[in-house]
Order: structure tokens, then sequence, then C-alpha cells
């Protein structure tokens, strides 16, 4: 039976929700796009009249969908050209999710998203339902067709991986900036020393080009590596400027809620460096500079008010 305009909408209500799940799922704004509409092929095709609670259908399916997507996205990842990181979404973005509290924000977050790789499918999908969206256990174990018993050994089990190797530091908007316009100081200083001064010991720094751009598999260990990195990163090249496409604007940003430098050339995002805050310091520098995986941030960049760059790279 065709759908009405009513399911539609029901349908539509849903679809922030189950965006944000996909993507903290997925760590890629596309895959989980994907598998919304896979989820409302599947509403088109169901006898929705006979569906008792939509909303649980609705997670129940995408969920499903998802741990499908893992599955087979860890055996791509394997042959992933360079290191593999998340897709970065810039400060409003819809499919960050709800944020009211800590453990939303943090759910989020860069490190985190990249800390839910070592998690096996079944305890990033729990993790994921219940820190970030507050599902009670029961709900979860007739997503994912467990005992509720289980469901909560699974968090258990994901929340001690996670906090084993979260050290974020929660930071508003006008610390974020501060914190990127000191780094960029350090970074464009020449100098490798104001660059430690903000770096914890053991950071450290990774990109992902996926290929398309140059990107360094190993990452830089250390503090005194990674500065040495980032100073030479910013020093000015004309090989630099013609791998970028001209010459980034560079601003001040966040991205999932972690203090970013964002470049920019011709309204086009070139590379989202995400930055981990702690007590103790920067303790670690996360680039994208992929392409494939920030079309979104440029069209969301174009919809935003920016202002001018701190500086023109380069």
């Amino acid at each position: 039976m065709p759908l009405t305009g009513n399911d539609v909408e029901r349908f539509e209500a849903a679809r922030p929700r189950l965006a944000a799940i996909a993507y903290r799922l997925l760590g890629s704004a596309g895959e989980a796009e994907d598998a919304v509409q896979d989820t409302f092929l599947r509403w088109q095709a169901a006898d929705v009249d006979r569906i008792e609670v939509p909303e649980a259908w609705l997670t129940k399916v995408l969920t499903n969908l998802c741990l499908n997507q893992l599955t087979s996205a860890r055996a791509r990842r394997e042959t992933y050209v360079g290191r593999w990181l998340p897709e970065p979404l810039l400060a409003g973005d819809p499919l960050l999710g709800p944020a009211e509290t800590a453990e939303q924000r943090d759910s989020v977050s860069y490190a985190v998203l990249i800390l839910m790789e070592r998690l096996s499918p079944g305890e990033r999908a729990v993790y994921v339902l219940r820190e970030a969206f507050d599902y009670p256990h029961r709900e979860i174990a007739e997503v994912l067709d467990i005992t509720e018993a289980a469901s909560q050994q699974l968090f258990h089990r994901a929340k001690k991986h996670v906090a084993d190797g979260k050290t974020r530091t929660q930071v508003d908007r006008t610390a974020a900036r501060r914190i990127v316009e000191e780094f960029l100081a350090a970074a464009t200083s020449g100098r490798t020393e104001p660059l430690v001064r903000l770096l914890t010991e053991d950071a450290v720094s990774v990109g992902d080009g996926g290929g398309k751009v140059p990107s360094r598999t190993k990452a830089f260990e250390g503090a005194v590596a990674v500065a040495r990195f980032l100073r030479g990163l910013f020093a000015p090249g004309e090989a630099k400027r013609a791998a970028a496409g001209g010459t980034p604007g560079v601003y001040a940003w966040t991205a999932n809620g972690d203090p970013a430098v964002v470049a920019v050339v011709d309204g086009r995002v070139v590379g989202v460096m995400c930055l981990e805050v702690t007590a103790e310091g920067i303790a670690a520098v996360r680039s994208q500079v992929n392409p494939d995986k920030l079309e979104r941030a440029t069209a969301r960049w174009a919809a935003v008010d920016h202002g001018k760059p701190l500086f023109n790279a380069f």
C-alpha cells in the first residue's frame, strides 16, 4: 500500500534523529544519509498501519542497516590508502544531533568517534543508543534482538573502552577560538618551541588523504616531532599552494565540538584540522584532507557567516 502524506511526515519527523544515530555509528555523513534513505525504502515497503511504535521500528531497521555497513566498512578500511579518519562535521551541522549533555557532545567528538572504531559493532550500537540518545536498555535489547542483560554488559564494556582512551576537555565556542588562534600563532612562528609548549609530551598528529592528497601514513608521535611537522606544514611553499589549488584562507572554527582549523580555497574546504584538547595541552592533531570527506563541510561552510580568515596560508 502506498504511503500516505501522514506516513511520510512521520518518517520525516524521525529523519534528523535517525541521521544523527547513523553518523555516530558509521563516522561518515554520506554513508549515514544512505542508511537513512534505505530505512525510508523499507518504511515505504512495510505495512505501516501494523507498526505499533514507528520510532522503535525505524530505529531498529536503521541500526541493523548500520551494523551490516560497519562489518563491510571494516573490510574496506583494511585496503584504505593511508590512515582512515571520520568525516568531520562543522559547527551547526544537523547530523551532530543532540548536544544538551556532556555525554551527547562527547559521543560525536572526533576523538570518541575514533575510539569507537575499536569497539565491536554491537558495542558501538549500544554505546551510541544509550550514551547519546538515552535509550533504555529494554528498548536497545529489542532493537538488537538481545537480552536486556546483554545490552547492559555491552554498554559497560564499550564505555570502559572509550573512557580508558578519552582525555578530552570540554571547551566552549569562545575558548575553542582562543585555543585555535594560539595554536596557529605558534604553528606559524617558524619555531618549534611555542608549539611544544602547547602540546602534551605524548601528542600525536595524523592525517587522512585517502590516497588523493599526500598524507603521511605513520603518525607523528611526541611533542617535538609533532611541532616540527606542523612548523613545516605551515611554512610557505609553492608546491603546497599548487596541491591545495590556491592559497588557503585559514579560519578558527569548531568541528564535532572540538576546536578546529579550517582551510578554504575559493569557497571549497580543503582541510579540517581537529585539535584534541586536554587539561595538559593539545594531545592530538587530526587532519582530514581527503576531498571526498570534505564535500559536506564545503556545503556547510557556504551556508554560514564565517567572516574573514585569520590569515592566508603558504
